[in-house]
């Protein structure tokens, strides 16, 4: 070997020194030593590598030896003296090369070794500091040494320094690195599904979900969609129109995430109880937590059924002024005896979450439970929550039937709860006001007041309240039962109640045709201004007054309204257009789901209120002679300070921004806010500064950041300028025209922001939540009476409105027994048809006949004769105006009426048999102040048994109940006999007609439409089938097959005299 400097390629390293001659293998591997002193940890652990890719750099590749292959070596004070103790002394002429070599490099070594330990340069973080992202990824952290880079690091040596390693890789820079062994762990055992596939994170998750939450709908936020799994899909696709598919393990649906309450109100309205699943963390607060390689945490945010549902303000499915459908809670005790002669009590408890009206009721009941139908048909509850040990067999049925063949526009949803004992009730009723008496502190009622309430209860009325208050608290919405004052019970003596069959044949809330509102009663009257009012005036309409009292009190003030020139109901009228549904607002308030904007709109809205009118100190100084009306105007000035209060402490611009962090006016109401938001501003700021680095360092001075989709505080360079841009700059996008870089300061800054905009946002809704819970803390009682006061009025002025229609008169309640209308008009038929309707004038009591027996022609108007005759009565005892020329009349306690025909085969029922049920109930309500009508009864059996029915019946109420009847009949023999029997007490009537005989001897009627006296000896019912399309030739049968029959009935007749 020569003496000359060998070149670069041939100079030896370091580990060359440790080499023996002669001791090369043949195979190219190393020689196994029996000293290895590069292991130093004490339990003989190896030290961990990790593979080096072969396509490193030389710069890299030192860089991540350095990082990377850190030897623990234990302290010593020589490391460049270690290697001298196992050196070996070959006789070779190349070790007096290498010592000269070494020693004339020994002071650069050493100007090395102090730049690389004070600055670093290969060192980017330890182990310990730094976050593994292969460790994250499951990879294998504890490989075998690298038996090819071995060679030049011999057994038995151990490293000294981390500068020797780092010279020793720059010496080995060039070597070709070998695939590295590593020993890999065993891949866990992955869960197959039925598609043959594993189960992924986010199927695991969803799986386990769907396993707490059985028996409900999930909605699973993931990404920019709401997604439906499994069955959850099936419905999914059912009932809201969308495709349903499979992938992977379970078959889903998806739907975008700003339709979901349009699809969430969709599945609500078809009875199903519907869950969201939404994730829990977000993006910027995830990348800077533990869990950033892990799948997003998801929980159930929220859970709905259409009782339990609060829609937002201004909604635009909310279309029905009234629509509100409660949930009603029941409860059942038996009272003895078996089939017809059972008896059962029921307690009930209906709730509307949505406008926080409570309404319970306690009543008797028979076999056939028409008393709970009644109540099903006024409330018509969208739930119903039921104990799990079920109900007796009759009412069981009865629900199933009402909640199967309901024609109300939502499906009702049947809920189970365990069964709770009084004691039990009790206490959990005392403890849920408890808490609430603790929080209200001196501004709601005390626990006294509450626990005296509560006493006051039937026994079953407070099983059923307790078990409202558990089931509500699962959806967050039983803070509507804290107010006790504002209960209402459903039945009171000062109310008619109008059964279930009253309501149906009249129309009272629908029209039988196409169970629609037009055509209705409801639909007459109801000219209201405010969707709380409406409601109102719904309840008006389904139950009547009673109290004389109170009607005249009603009537007085709505024709005070028509009479009065006084600006303050111009005032009144105005303060009603426009204002928000305020009961619904407040129920939003009071759960806390109410938003900054939905605030925005109710709180100037009730502070227009206050302002309208000037305190006055008792309701007289008003200055009207009605009492509603003068309370009305006395009690909502009374909102003027806490509004106002209110209103100062935040900013209402805010507000409708939805600026949860930035609306409140003082900012030390909620200190960590202002704490956070400072530290916003701070680094805002910081960025500032950032920027004007930045263009020094592009050389750039009018360079201002730029936003580009979502992404804020980006640098914006066009590629024609050919700056020159820092390798360390983070590119976010690229254009044809432009290139969109992040520099690392900057990065760090803006994720930085992003925490702190979370922990905003965070602290801003729990700031929110403790104002709106102050809101219902301190003034809920005296809002909600305000909404009460102006529904009155709204109802009041509805009222007057409709008594502005030509041909109503104001009805006048007397003492005396009777029911008089002259010129009486059905008030949905004149208004839904072009012709003139024909009045009838009618007189029940007094002078006249208590009973009416109505016979005539098909088609001649007999019924709508007689259903003129009971709305005319509903609506005076609501206190409205009537269409008639006059009307008087007392006051009764009730309408029942019995029409049509219609089988309940669900409930086993035949035609003739809900005929039959329908008149026992009526024979069992009736007393001497109701107003009974039936139509045609005894028509579903054979002409002598239905004759004998109808007699029987009629002789029974005019004989002992000795109500007001109107009685619609075929049977001309039996009003005849009737009247014969009871002359006093019953008088025939019959709608009038024309008959004309043509030449072809067949007859045409002329219907006149108006009441006459006496008995209209024939039906004329071949006519109305001529005038249905029957053909000529079937009528001329049974024109012969007629004349037979009456010749052999009136032959009878004369023998049988």
């Amino acid at each position: 070997m020569s003496n000359t400097r060998p070149h670069k390629r041939d100079q030896l390293m370091i580990s060359s020194f440790f080499s023996q001659p002669g001791q090369g293998s043949s195979t190219g591997r190393r020689h196994r030593s029996p000293i290895d002193l590069t292991d130093d940890d004490p339990d003989g652990t190896p030290a961990k590598r990790r593979k080096v890719s072969s396509h490193m750099d030389e710069t890299r590749y030192a860089q991540t030896a350095h990082n990377r292959e850190v030897v623990k070596a234990p302290p010593t004070t020589q490391n460049f003296g270690a290697a001298e103790k196992y050196r070996f002394e070959p006789t070779s002429p190349l070790r007096d090369k290498g010592k000269s070599k070494d020693a004339g490099e020994s002071p650069r070594k050493e100007r090395l070794r102090r730049i690389l330990e004070t600055k670093r340069v290969f060192h980017h973080g330890s182990d310990d500091t730094r976050p593994d992202v292969d460790d994250a990824q499951g990879e294998d952290t504890d490989p075998e040494p690298d038996e090819d880079r071995a060679e030049d690091i011999q057994p038995g040596v151990k490293k000294a320094s981390t500068f020797e390693d780092t010279l020793s890789f720059f010496a080995n820079a060039k070597a070709k690195p070998k695939a590295t062994q590593r020993t890999k762990a065993a891949p866990a055992k992955k869960e197959i599904g039925p598609s043959g596939l594993p189960y992924t994170p986010l199927e695991l998750q969803i799986r386990e979900l769907k396993r707490q939450y059985a028996g409900a709908i999930l909605m699973f936020e993931v990404g920019y969609k709401f997604r439906f799994f499994g069955e959850d899909a099936t419905v999914a696709a059912k009932e809201l129109g969308i495709i349903a598919f499979q992938n992977r393990n379970f078959l889903t649906a998806s739907i975008p995430v700003h339709r979901r309450d349009v699809h969430l109100k969709k599945l609500l309205s078809q009875g199903h109880k519907v869950g969201l699943i939404e994730q829990t963390e977000t993006a910027a607060l995830k990348k800077a937590g533990e869990t950033r390689n892990e799948l997003f945490a998801r929980k159930l945010t929220r859970m709905y059924t259409a009782a339990t549902y609060v829609d937002q303000l201004g909604s635009v499915d909310d279309n029905e002024l009234a629509s509100v459908p409660p949930l009603m809670c029941l409860v059942e005790g038996l009272l003895g005896g078996m089939g017809p002669d059972e008896r059962v009590s029921i307690s009930m408890i209906a709730v509307s979450a949505s406008t926080g009206d409570v309404t319970w009721d306690q009543f008797e009941d028979n076999h056939m439970r028409t008393e709970l139908e009644t109540r099903m048909v006024h409330i018509s509850p969208s739930e119903l929550l039921l104990p799990e040990n079920k109900l007796s067999k009759s009412t069981e049925k009865m629900l199933t039937y009402f909640t199967t063949h309901s024609t109300a526009d939502h499906r009702t949803r049947v809920e189970r709860c365990r069964n709770l004992s009084y004691s039990d009730a009790f206490s959990y009723i005392t403890n849920f006001y408890d808490k609430q008496t603790e929080s209200d502190g001196v501004h709601g009622p005390s626990s006294n007041e509450l626990m005296a309430t509560i006493s006051n209860f039937p026994k079953q009325v407070a099983i059923a309240l307790a078990q409202c208050i558990q089931y509500l608290s699962d959806f967050e919405v039983a803070d509507t039962l804290l107010e006790t004052r504002f209960f209402s019970k459903f039945t009171e003596r000062t109310h008619m109640l109008l059964n279930g069959n009253t309501i149906t044949n009249l129309e009272i809330y629908r029209n039988e045709t196409d169970y629609k509102t037009k055509g209705s009663l409801w639909w007459i009257l109801n000219r209201s201004t405010t969707k709380f009012g409406a409601r109102m005036l719904r309840s008006w309409i389904g139950r009547p007054l009673t109290d004389t009292a109170l009607l005249k009190e009603r009537t007085d003030a709505v024709e005070e309204i028509l009479a009065t020139t006084s600006p303050k109901l111009t005032v009144l009228r105005q303060l009603l257009r426009g204002l928000p549904d305020l009961a619904r607002g407040l129920c939003r308030i009071q759960y806390g789901k109410c938003t900054p904007q939905e605030l925005a709109v109710l709180l100037p809205a009730f502070n227009k209120i206050a302002t309208s009118f000037n305190p006055i100190t008792s309701p007289s100084e008003a200055g009207f002679r009605s009492r509603l009306i003068n309370d009305v105007i006395y009690a909502l000035p009374k909102l003027r300070e806490p509004v106002q209060e209110l209103l100062r402490a935040f900013s209402l611009k805010m507000a409708a921004e939805g600026k949860k962090g930035s609306m409140w006016a003082d900012p030390d109401k909620y200190p960590d806010l202002d704490g956070i938001t400072a530290s916003i501003q701070i680094i805002e700021s910081e960025l500032v500064d950032e920027l004007k680095k930045v263009r020094k360092v592009i050389k750039k001075p009018a360079l201002q950041y730029s936003t580009w989709n979502g992404e804020e505080y980006l640098i914006e360079i066009k590629k024609n300028e050919n700056r020159e841009v820092p390798v360390t700059w983070s590119l976010v996008s690229s254009t044809k025209i432009f290139r969109r870089y992040r520099p690392p300061a900057v990065k760090a800054k803006v994720e930085e922001k992003a925490r702190l905009l979370e922990a905003l946002n965070i602290e801003a809704n729990r700031a929110f939540q403790s104002f709106l819970a102050e809101i219902s803390r301190c003034h809920y009682g005296v809002l909600r009476d305000c909404v009460n006061k102006l529904s009155i009025a709204d109802c009041l002025l509805s009222l007057a409105l409709v008594a502005l229609q030509e041909g109503y008169s104001r009805p006048t309640f007397c003492d005396e027994d009777l029911v008089e209308i002259v010129e009486g008009r059905h008030p949905m038929v004149e208004t839904l048809r072009d012709a003139p309707f024909v009045p009838n004038s009618v007189s029940m009591g007094g002078n006249s006949p208590r009973s009416k027996i109505i016979t005539g022609p098909n088609m001649g108007g007999k019924s709508s004769v007689v259903r003129m005759i009971a709305l005319c009565v509903i609506m005076a005892q609501i206190g409205s105006y009537v269409p008639a020329r006059s009307m008087r009349l007392s006051v009764h306690d009730g309408i029942l009426v019995r029409m049509g025909a219609s089988d309940e085969l669900a409930r086993g029922r035949s035609t003739f048999m809900v005929e039959m049920q329908e008149t026992s109930d009526i024979l069992q309500l009736s007393t001497s102040k109701t107003l009974v009508i039936l139509d045609e009864l005894g028509r579903g059996t054979s002409t002598f048994d239905g004759m004998a029915v109808a007699s029987a019946v009629l002789h029974h109420l005019v004989q002992h109940t000795k109500c007001r009847t109107l009685f619609i009949t075929h049977y001309p023999q039996v009003a005849t006999d009737l009247e014969r029997e009871f002359p006093d007490a019953i008088q025939n009537l019959h709608m009038g007609f024309i008959e004309d005989t043509r030449i072809d001897g067949t007859r045409e009627v002329a219907f006149m439409y108006k009441l006459a006296e006496g008995v209209a000896e024939e039906s004329f019912g071949i006519e109305c089938a001529r005038l249905a399309g029957v053909p000529a030739m079937i009528l001329q049968v049974a024109i012969d097959h007629s004349e037979k029959l009456r010749g052999m009935i009136e032959r009878r007749i004369k023998t049988n005299k």
